[in-house]
């Protein structure tokens, strides 16, 4: 089986093959948010549960209405509050948004068509007004499937969950994913470096879009180029927070073949089966992936910050959304780039990108002219990533390309 130089969608797709839900758990709704369901949310009962006014007015019956025509008050409907009575001939209730309309109601005249006087009220809404009700059921139904599993809960869809009645949901466990970076040169922020170190980045990086990608993060103790060490942080992952039981090591440095990167030497004796060694991708060829012999997966990612970060959303993130039972496809959206690009060599790159719209509404694309990949500051001020496949022909000014985007915030 060919490990070296895969296509990204090849790549991707091996690391995706045995890749699924780890398990259910069930969380207060509160405590959803950002969370992948496990199970269709499904309507007990319809919402509204009853035919409701949908502005401030008076409930009475169509048949009796005629303009002018006065009609008999008998009370109130309010929210939480109905009238308890069906409406009879030539009676009018009160009616505030959202209440439940009388039984035998079909029509809310709007406050501002009504002339009360005393007792009685007469309307001047025209030959033929609109109902302003809104039907039981009308939102969803008892029966309606109200989400699917495998869809991340955000707020509009907690909202959703929550007008089903429910406290308690079924989700997803999130994948627990252990961090660890490696090299001599690196020192934590903080410290006071030699001359020849420099702080270590990519692990806080990672732990925060992992996080966001709906991970646990485990950041494990920095290990310099020291094959023993390695393999003993990797054999049993420690933190800050004490002993990690990780779905996933994800390990930053020592992935290329210099006499200092010993990451896969390390992990072959705790049995490491590769089954992608490089990518064909610009940056980030060193990106490996396998699995120890106790099963844990290992995505091992470049040193360099623009590499590992841009090889996280190109196989971290789908492979955390396959192992929450969600959906890992990576989705690309065209732009129109700003400025020339030459042709492409025989691997796929993604360039960082800041991204504008012009006046007619179409989004522009404009990749940052160093691409250097340990330019952290250049992704700090990306928008987005654009894709260059291979072999791809030099593009013109306003070519449209594929970008993906950045969350940012």
């Amino acid at each position: 089986m060919i490990l070296k130089n895969l296509s990204v969608e090849d790549a991707r797709a091996r690391m995706l093959a045995d890749a699924r839900r780890l398990g259910v758990e069930i969380v207060p709704l509160a405590d959803a948010l950002g969370r992948v369901l496990a199970e269709p949310v499904v309507a007990q009962r319809p919402q509204p549960p009853f035919d409701a006014s949908a502005m401030d007015g008076w409930a009475i019956r169509r048949v009796d209405y005629a303009p002018g025509k006065a009609f008999a008050i008998v009370g109130e409907s309010a929210a939480g509050k109905a009238h308890p009575h069906p409406i009879q001939a030539g009676e009018a209730v009160r009616i505030f948004t959202g209440a439940p309309l009388p039984a035998g109601a079909d029509l809310v005249v709007l406050q501002e068509e009504a002339v009360r006087d005393g007792e009685t009220v007469r309307f001047e809404a025209g030959e033929d007004p609109r109902p302003h009700t809104r039907p039981a059921g009308g939102d969803f139904k008892a029966g309606d499937v109200l989400l699917d599993a495998g869809v991340v809960l955000d707020p509009w869809r907690l909202s959703l969950v929550a007008s089903a009645g429910l406290a308690r949901v079924p989700v997803a466990r999130r994948p627990r994913v252990a961090i660890l970076a490696t090299g001599d040169e690196l020192v934590p922020p903080g410290a006071a470096p030699r001359p020849d170190q420099i702080f270590e980045s990519g692990s806080f990086s990672l732990a925060a879009l992992i996080g966001a990608w709906g991970g646990e993060a485990f950041r494990l103790t920095a290990q310099a180029d020291d094959a023993a060490a390695i393999a003993a942080a990797v054999d049993a992952p420690f933190s800050e927070e004490g002993p990690v039981e990780a779905d996933l090591i994800v390990t930053i440095g020592g992935a290329s073949v210099g006499d200092h990167d010993l990451v896969k030497p390390a992990l072959t004796t705790l049995g490491l089966a590769l089954a992608v060694e490089t990518v064909a991708v610009r940056p980030g060829k060193p990106t490996w992936f396998g699995t120890l012999g106790d099963g844990r997966r290992v995505l091992g990612l470049p040193g360099n910050p623009a590499s590992a970060l841009v090889c996280a959303e190109l196989f971290l993130r789908p492979l955390l959304a396959a192992l929450s039972g969600g959906d890992p496809v990576v989705r690309l959206d065209p732009a129109r780039v700003v400025g020339d690009l030459p042709a492409t060599g025989p691997r796929e790159h993604w360039m960082r990108a800041s991204l504008a719209v012009d006046p007619e509404g179409r989004t522009l694309a404009r990749p940052f002219p160093d691409q250097d990949s340990s330019l952290v500051g250049v992704f700090a001020r990306a928008d987005a990533l654009l894709r260059r496949r291979a072999g791809a022909p030099a593009l013109a000014d306003g070519a449209v390309v594929e970008v993906l985007r950045l969350r940012r915030g």
